[in-house]
């Protein structure tokens, strides 16, 4: 058995004082009116018993639970935490973790070594949670999940890419030489070297499981909503979960797991981690529990947690939505594959999210560059004068005889010559082109020159979909208000063909896109009688409460479905959510409503990093449609503009210049004044063998004008 006694130099990060029962009063039978040498049935004084409970709550790992309102989760997470604490780790999962960590560090080295001037925002003072994500992996394999969608910053990034994802290392230095990391077909920016990313198939002993790092922007947290984004959408590409068949047997969050990995510092301080959390349990938006992993160096930029949050914990947003959180020692990599265990089972179990806070420390400053000695001197001290985890680590595993010296140098040269023989190959390896596979196989960048795409339908077909989008089943009580001036009105207008509203043409639009093979989502506040009370793509039981989407059953058996998603008062992550949704699949309308216009103000990041961006950057397409309400109508200075100057600026396009640009533009941007206008728009988000971001500027005194028809 390795042994659990805690490391002398770590003793500075979890401070566990021989006097227990001042720092753990719930510990101290005296409280209780007890007395420390009363005895019990067992045999055992209370004594006894408050120092088992002191080794296995106050060791290296702990675990918050107690707010958690539902007894059956308080008494399994008690139950099962004692059970995996106290489970041994095999020789060849030490060894693994041990090399492991062994080749993390080498690589830092490596690049510290290589390039000396290179911002790698490495993994040193973390290197367990690569201990975390090599348990991920093979146990969400052997929980059946088949793919697993991760959001992560910088941190560690670069380490996980190459170690544990199948990153070809010569491409990582192709590009910190300066080479271009997409085929010189692509038109494509690039970004920089800690925003890489990687898919693979990892092979587990108990199965297989796809894995897909999400491209990440700077601003800080801003992945997490688009990394919940893509894990629901792709169990809708799937049909499992929420999209399944089989609604009887079929459990929210089946196959397809959300991971994201935060830093402590960004955890707390950005808006958007709540806007996240608040989405995970919301129908429409849940995913069946996300696992998070905190890196908690215990400083952000240059902040000490004493100046950079209010709450004892980083982690302690999670416990406002009663998710349970596993505090582990990084300097215990053993303890971290545990509290990993736990985390897959319990949500295994519940389908809630739960959190890892790795407590580690960061070797150097933000970057490699940085001082952090100007504004911690004192904990940097205490970091300088340490040695690493991964040796200390291995220390021990020499100790208890698992390995020798000899082996643990003879892997490190093998890691060192491969990395030397990948940074050779530099010269003489090409980019590959990693856009347009899985799902979007097929579609390519829009071209430069100006195309025109058929987006009409037949007459026809325009007026069953009208009429299909207004029928209720029989004995639904509709609202009197909507059955006449909605169905009525609406079926009167199939039938002469003039008068087509706003709200008309978008549901024609839905219904054709619908029968043509493609899946349609829309959401926002209220979206689903729209904010101005114009759509009703969603209607309600006067008397039961039951919701029809009669889009959802235009023919029998309809394959093709109208997701309508009222969301919460989030913007940010809302908006987030959305753009990772439609960037999944290509055959899928993703559309986003603003209340009003200005209110994308709270999502300018998403906007900034994502919409705008992202094809530049990474080579990712999305289809998502914007619907900005628009109209100096008396509402108001905030809600009367939707700032369609700001969207004008981000935009690349060239129309004042000679020749003008053709479809490859960042985004679109229209500002439809009738219902034909607004139907084609839609229908060419989805027609073309290419995808673009689309703003639309949208009326609001135009939604029931006569002249809009």
């Amino acid at each position: 058995m390795l042994s659990q006694q805690p490391y002398e130099a770590t003793r500075w990060l979890f401070r566990i004082a021989i006097n227990y029962n001042n720092i753990v009063p719930e510990l101290n039978p005296a409280i209780y009116g007890l007395s420390l040498e009363d005895n019990v049935k067992s045999g055992y004084s209370l004594n006894d018993l408050a120092e088992q409970l002191r080794l296995i709550y106050c060791g290296p790992t702990a675990i918050e639970f107690m707010h958690i309102n539902n007894w059956e989760e308080r008494q399994w997470i008690s139950q099962n935490f004692e059970n995996i604490i106290a489970e041994e780790l095999r020789k060849e999962e030490l060894l693994r973790i041990g090399n492991l960590m062994l080749k993390c560090e080498n690589f830092d080295r490596f690049l510290a070594t290589k390039f000396p001037t290179l911002k790698r925002y490495g993994a040193e003072g973390a290197e367990s949670m690569f201990a975390f994500f090599s348990e991920l992996f093979e146990g969400s394999a052997e929980k059946s999940v088949e793919q697993i969608i991760i959001g992560i910053a910088h941190r560690g990034r670069l380490n996980l890419l190459t170690q544990l994802m199948e990153f070809p290392p010569v491409h990582m230095f192709r590009k910190i030489k300066g080479r271009t990391e997409f085929p010189e077909t692509a038109d494509a920016s690039g970004d920089v070297l800690s925003h890489l990313v990687s898919s693979f198939d990892y092979k587990g002993t108990e199965g297989n499981v796809h894995v897909t790092m999400l491209p990440n922007p700077s601003h800080l947290e801003a992945v997490n909503p688009v990394a919940m984004g893509k894990a629901r959408a792709r169990a809708w590409s799937m049909k499992k979960g929420d999209y399944s068949p089989d609604e009887r047997s079929a459990r929210t969050g089946d196959s397809v797991l959300n991971v994201l990995v935060h830093g402590d510092g960004a955890f707390t301080g950005q808006g958007v981690v709540w806007e996240s959390i608040a989405l995970s349990q919301a129908p429409h938006f849940r995913l069946g529990g996300t696992v998070h992993l905190v890196t908690n160096n215990q400083i952000a930029f240059t902040a000490e947690s004493s100046v950079g949050r209010s709450s004892t914990h980083c982690t302690d947003i999670a416990k406002a939505f009663e998710y349970p959180v596993i505090h582990v020692n990084g300097d215990h990599p053993e303890e971290v594959v545990k509290a990993t265990r736990l985390a897959l089972a319990y949500r295994e179990r519940f389908r809630k999210d739960v959190f890892i806070n790795l407590v580690c420390f960061r070797r150097w400053g933000h970057n490699e560059l940085d001082d952090p000695t100007f504004t911690s001197p004192v904990m940097y001290k205490e970091v300088e004068s340490r040695e690493s985890v991964p040796r200390l680590f291995l220390d021990r595993l020499i100790e208890e005889g698992f390995t020798t010296e000899e082996a643990v140098k003879e892997d490190l040269q093998k890691h060192s010559d491969y990395l030397n023989g990948e940074l050779k190959k530099v010269e003489s390896t090409a980019p590959i082109d990693i856009s347009h596979r899985g799902n979007w196989e097929g579609f390519k960048q829009a071209p430069k020159a100006i195309e025109t795409w058929d987006t009409g339908v037949a007459t026809d077909l325009l007026r069953y979909i009208g009429a299909g989008s207004v029928k209720v089943p029989e004995g639904f009580d509709t609202h009197k208000h909507l059955y006449k001036m909605h169905i009525d009105s609406r079926l009167q207008k199939m039938q002469s063909g003039e008068g087509i509203d706003w709200a008309t043409a978008e549901a024609m639009a839905f219904g054709s896109i619908l029968l043509e093979g493609n899946d349609v989502r829309i959401s926002g506040q209220d979206v689903g009688r729209g904010t101005f009370c114009h759509r009703h793509a969603m209607m309600v039981d006067q008397s039961t409460d039951q919701i029809h989407i009669p889009l959802n059953e235009l023919v029998e058996g309809q394959k093709n479905q109208l997701e309508v998603a009222n969301n919460l008062l989030s913007e940010e992550a809302i908006l987030g959510f959305e753009w990772g949704f439609s960037s999944e699949h290509p055959r899928r309308l993703c559309v986003w409503e603003a209340q009003f216009g200005d209110f994308f103000n709270g999502a300018q990041i998403i906007i900034d990093t994502f919409i705008a961006s992202a094809e530049s950057k990474w080579l990712t397409s999305s289809g998502l449609t914007m619907l900005l309400p628009h109209g100096f109508d008396g509402a108001g200075p905030e809600h009367s503009s939707c700032r369609m100057e700001r969207f004008l600026q981000n935009c690349d396009s060239r129309e004042d210049q000679t020749p003008v640009d053709g479809e490859n533009v960042n985004m679109r941007i229209a500002n439809p004044t009738t219902s034909a206008q607004y139907f084609h728009l839609l229908r060419k988000q989805v027609v073309p063998n290419y995808r673009k971001p689309l703003i639309v500027v949208g009326p609001k005194i135009l939604l029931r004008h006569p002249k809009v028809s």
